[in-house]
């Protein structure tokens, strides 16, 4: 069982930067595929990025080229780092565990979630 907890968010201009971070407690973390989803007012809850547990990532046509998803398996962290930021970023940000192999576009499949943290972009 894991316990999932982000922080990192805030608000920033269009064009800007953050880095979100998402600590694990509880055993086994490596075996975990780890994911970002995010959900905006009024708007379904999205997939955003998902490295799994052979540290191979998957982003949204929204988020390649602009976002990037690590982790250290060492300290039981997850991080999105998002560059360029938009306007319609804007949103709770989740980070979520799954099984080993997961992907982005399947939340049904992620069975902890963290609380979220608000990222909000402003032109």
């Amino acid at each position: 069982q894991l316990q999932l907890v982000e922080s990192g968010g805030d608000s920033v201009q269009a064009g800007g930067s953050l880095r979100l971070s998402c600590v694990a407690s509880g055993s086994l973390f490596s075996s975990y595929s780890m994911a970002w989803f995010r959900q905006a007012p009024g708007k379904e809850r999205e997939g955003v990025a998902v490295i799994d547990g052979d540290s191979n990532t998957d982003y949204s046509d929204s988020a390649k080229g602009r976002f990037t998803i690590s982790r250290d398996n060492d300290k039981n962290y997850v991080y999105l780092q998002m560059n360029g930021l938009k306007v319609e970023d804007t949103a709770m940000y989740y980070c979520a565990a799954g099984p080993f192999y997961s992907a982005y576009d399947a939340p049904s499949d992620f069975t902890y979630w963290g609380q979220g943290t608000q990222v909000t972009v402003s032109s």
